[in-house]
């Protein structure tokens, strides 16, 4: 699949994958306290709602918001001058395997939808190299709610993304990987449609009027569509679960 096709179907939504500013404002006020001018890494950080979300929740912050793709970011810079925080919001064009960053530079590190790119095991052991001892570290990941999920669902992420686990499963890893758990929740539905599927769902009609005629994007928006079909028929079997941690 052509990357520059993904790109283009997904880089003018809100969100480039499930979310809420009620669910960043729940994993923030988890965490119990942070320096009085903390330094904050959004790593693969789309367009950029919790960038924004975060800059308004701790005012005192420096924010860096690092994607690989430079549209979004332009995105999130118009957004953070339109709520007026340029000063305290900066975007990098870089990957998330390769951060430009010396060692212990962030106090915390925020993450949504995006570690699975690198892997959570890979991500965790990574990005924990340039986090301050004793920060934070709070993202999302997919994961499994029940251990025996359906033919439809099993088959849909056998497919899409075999490493999904079960949130057992990824808090074992958290703690082998040196972090102490502080706590997690499941994101609501609202959190996958407001801000994501209906706009997808949206765009999908444009994405396809503007390929017309274009196989590769084609498979694409069948792939996509029924993507949202099974997790409207599936929600309560997996889902995105935020895990907030201390190194």
């Amino acid at each position: 699949m052509d990357i520059s096709l993904i790109c283009r179907l997904f880089e003018t939504l809100p969100r480039q994958g499930p979310g809420n500013d009620e669910s960043t404002a729940r994993a923030f006020r988890m965490i119990p306290e942070l320096p009085e001018r903390p330094e904050i890494l959004d790593v693969g950080c789309g367009s950029g709602m919790q960038t924004l979300a975060l800059a308004h929740l701790c005012p005192d912050a420096r924010i860096t918001a690092v994607d690989v793709h430079r549209p979004v970011l332009d995105t999130l810079e118009k957004r953070a001058e339109q709520a007026g925080v340029t000063d305290r919001v900066r975007t990098l064009c870089a990957s998330m395997d390769d951060l430009p960053f010396e060692k212990h530079s962030f106090d915390l590190i925020w993450a949504e939808g995006s570690i699975f790119i690198i892997g959570f095991t890979e991500g965790l052991s990574y990005w924990r190299e340039v986090l301050k001892d004793g920060g934070y570290m709070a993202l999302t990941e997919s994961a499994w709610f029940t251990p025996a999920p359906s033919p439809e669902a099993k088959a849909f992420w056998t497919e899409e993304y075999p490493a999904i686990k079960t949130e057992e499963e990824y808090t074992a890893i958290i703690a082998a990987s040196g972090f102490d758990l502080v706590g997690s929740f499941r994101l609501p539905e609202a959190a996958w449609w407001d801000d994501y599927y209906r706009p997808l769902e949206t765009r999908l009609e444009e994405f396809a009027a503007e390929h017309a005629g274009d196989p590769e994007a084609m498979e694409l928006v069948e792939g996509v569509k029924r993507e949202i079909a099974v997790y409207r028929d599936h929600a309560a079997e997996y889902g995105y679960v935020f895990f907030v941690m201390r190194k």
